[in-house]
């Protein structure tokens, strides 16, 4: 059912506009009620013997495979990654490869500054310098990191020496940089960690980071989550943003000397050090920058395997298709890492709201126990892993893990030192400002992104397109074909299942014969649906329209069992004028339990439609099957999530020779990822719709070339909740330029 507007309302007479370009008339079939009994089942198929909800049977199913699927994934890993173990130098030059995948799955792509400085905030009321102890002063600052982003937070410069090593400590999101030296309430004297290697003569930078209270526009979303969403869409990430704050940092200690003076390379090691969600910051930046000599984790490293259960602002496409926590240890090695088998911050975020739920368990512990690799005949000692007896959990940041991460960095440190709590000078800078700050400039980063990506589709898409026939334009796109199913959609390997049809009789009208169907797709995957034929069909094959429903429908809605106005029963009505119709469940029910089989495909690079797809290959292959079909005239028609549908299944199905969206066209980049646009599903309860990286590679224009030069229609009503009218022209006029002028077939399109 549409969740938009209730006045979307399906005209027929607008289908059939288009479905005469891949049909006869339909005044040519004969049209007589049968007066004979159908049979119970269809002809060469199994009795249907399915009982209860087929939908839920249908969703539990998807979850099994994909469930079946994220475990397969661990021993995919290693070979995905192909190091070379011969020698260290060929181990180090197969990280390279894998350290660019990194990088492009995390997002990890906006130009980070090469020369950042450290700027002191102060104003009238709060000075730069905002605490200061025996052992070292503490001050307010501000580094450029990338495009107009800083990064914000405390420096802890030790007093009357040189620092022996430059350290980025990171904390939970949630805890700020001046509870984590003391000068705030709120943590233990264990967990201020960063100020405790100040004292111990370490130069530390605290880096502030996006917190998960509640937006304060957007209730019941996760600041996190908030900033993710449009990121994703985009091609970044929560996660990469902090990442890349803390590589501007990298820059600036690995071009600035211990006196804060321009040296280039010089001998003062750059460690990091996290806690939490600091933590996954860390290990993820380590495996990127081989610069960063030592790495301390606690409360965090452990098996990713159930990371669709993490806040969803963690979520990286692709991530389990290469990557656990072990495989970035070893894009760390033989550089050193520490992890720390402690509880890590706990967190619960309940369903029902606009966000994701989640949940965070506070026990890790490591996947890897291994502390070093065979290369070639060295043995490489990379990990060591620390934690309370016996394997129990320890607390964080425990003082012989600051020790061994102290010794590793440098020689001069002969102990840690004693605790000394320091001392405001005067009123704090307000972090809940710098907060505002922080989060502000990384949704107008996103939404500069988001400006610059129509430009960016420009260049990489519709610049390569050769339009001086239809052969040449089908050779030209084959490509762009290519990375919508593996790149932006998902792609299983796996062969389709064979059909094993079932059906079974339901009451139908005065003119239609119905019948269920399931038919087998992948191990515990089905194709569900209502298959509505004309009764008394003559000799010749008639062409089928495949009718989709939108959000938390089902068959029976767009059949008119159910009484949904939005539909007006066009299944039924199309198979009274003489076409077969076909309804297909589809995934999108079952509220958190649909959305989470989104979660759980993201991390093997799938989505949904990875399995959508298949499910509707096996419904051509079962409507050609049928003796009164035509197999070369077989159309989608999709409404609300089934236009969704529209653009993304006749792309990947060449057998569809017509598409036709409804309720659902628009300017589909912005939808999702602007914070601008009231109708934006940043906005909504929707957390599956994010697909990533769209904005760089396909809005809808350029999914509906990829269905040309098969007709293809947009259905939209002025009061439609999807988009406004200026948006969906908009965004149409791109099609209407490449059917009309391009590739001179203006009547194929509507």
């Amino acid at each position: 059912m549409p969740r938009d507007s209730p006045t979307r309302i399906l005209k027929i007479s607008l289908l059939l506009t288009l479905l005469c370009l891949i049909s006869t008339p339909c005044q040519s079939f004969a049209i007589d009620i049968a007066k004979k009994e159908p049979p119970k089942i269809l002809p060469h198929t199994q009795p249907l013997i399915l009982k209860g909800d087929i939908a839920a049977h249908l969703v539990a199913g998807v979850d099994r495979f994909l469930l079946d699927q994220l475990k397969l994934s661990i021993a995919k890993r290693e070979k995905r990654l192909n190091f070379n173990y011969s020698s260290l130098e060929a181990f180090r030059k197969s990280q390279i490869p894998n350290r660019k995948r990194l990088a492009h799955i995390l997002g990890v792509r906006d130009p980070i500054h090469k020369f950042p400085q450290f700027q002191l905030l102060a104003t009238t009321a709060s000075p730069a310098l905002v605490a200061e102890t025996k052992s070292f002063k503490a001050y307010a600052v501000s580094l450029p990191a990338f495009a107009n982003v800083t990064a914000e937070g405390i420096l802890l410069v030790p007093k009357n020496k040189k620092p022996i090593a430059n350290v980025i400590a990171i904390g939970h999101c949630d805890n700020t940089p001046e509870q984590l030296i003391g000068l705030t309430p709120g943590l233990p004297l264990n967990a201020q960690f960063p100020r405790r290697l100040a004292e111990s003569g370490c130069r530390v930078f605290i880096p502030m980071l996006i917190n998960r209270a509640e937006h304060h526009r957007v209730k019941t979303l996760t600041n996190r989550e908030y900033i993710y969403r449009s990121a994703y869409e985009l091609g970044r990430g929560m996660l990469a943003y902090e990442i890349q704050k803390v590589l501007a940092v990298v820059n600036h200690f690995h071009t600035v000397g211990p006196n804060n003076k321009p040296t280039p390379n010089h001998k003062t090691k750059i460690a990091l050090a996290g806690y939490g969600e600091g933590g996954l910051i860390a290990l993820h930046t380590a495996a990127l920058d081989t610069r960063i000599h030592t790495t301390l984790v606690s409360g965090h490293f452990g098996s990713r395997q159930k990371i669709w259960r993490e806040p969803i602002d963690r979520n990286v496409f692709a991530l389990l298709n290469h990557f656990g926590d072990a495989q970035l240890a070893k894009l760390i090695a033989p550089r050193k890492l520490i992890t720390e088998y402690s509880a890590g911050p706990s967190l619960t975020l309940p369903p029902g709201g606009r966000g994701a739920p989640a949940t965070l368990n506070p026990k890790y512990s490591p996947e890897d126990q291994a502390t070093s690799l065979t290369v070639g005949s060295r043995d490489v000692p990379y990990h060591s892993s620390f934690g309370g007896p016996k394997g129990t959990q320890s607390k964080p940041c425990e003082d012989d893990t600051l020790q061994h991460f102290l010794s590793s960095i440098t020689s001069h440190s002969a102990g840690l030192s004693p605790h000394t709590k320091p001392k405001p000078l005067h009123t704090l800078p307000s972090p809940s400002a710098r907060h505002l700050r922080q989060l502000n400039q990384l949704d107008r980063h996103s939404q500069a992104l988001l400006r610059e990506s129509t430009y960016l589709r420009q260049k990489k898409f519709w610049n390569t397109l050769n339009y001086k026939s239809h052969k040449t334009f089908a050779t030209s796109i084959k490509p762009h074909r290519d990375h919508f199913k593996h790149e932006v959609i998902g792609h299983f390997d796996i062969p389709l299942s064979k059909l094993n049809p079932r059906t079974r009789l339901i009451p139908g009208t005065p003119k239609v014969t119905r019948y269920e169907v399931v038919l087998d797709v992948f191990p515990n995957v089905i194709a569900y649906g209502i298959l509505s034929i004309p009764k008394n069909l003559d000799l010749k094959p008639r062409p089928v329209v495949v009718c989709q429903h939108g959000l938390e429908g089902r068959p029976q809605s767009v059949i008119g069992k159910e009484q949904h106005h939005y539909y007006k029963a066009f299944a039924t009505t199309l198979a009274e004028r003489g076409f077969i119709t076909f309804a297909p469940q589809n995934l999108y029910i079952g509220r958190d339990k649909f959305r989470t089989l989104q979660r759980k495909a993201y991390p093997l690079k799938k989505t949904l439609f990875s399995i959508i797809i298949p499910q509707h290959k096996q419904i051509i292959n079962f409507l050609k099957t049928l003796p009164y079909v035509d197999s070369k005239r077989i159309a989608f028609y999709g409404l609300s999530y089934g236009g969704k549908s529209a653009m993304r299944i006749p792309p990947l199905v060449p057998e569809y020779a017509l598409s036709i969206c409804s309720a659902d066209f628009n300017e589909w980049v912005d939808k999702n990822a602007s914070t601008r646009n009231p109708r934006s599903y940043v906005n909504t309860g929707e957390y599956e719709i994010f697909e990533f990286d769209l904005g760089s590679t396909f809005n809808y224009a350029e999914m509906a070339a990829l269905i040309a030069p098969r007709p293809f229609m947009v259905e939209r009503g002025h009061d439609d909740g999807v988009a406004d009218d200026e948006t969906v022209a908009y965004e149409y006029a791109k099609v209407r330029r490449l059917y009309a002028s391009h590739l001179k077939i203006p009547n194929k399109t509507k």
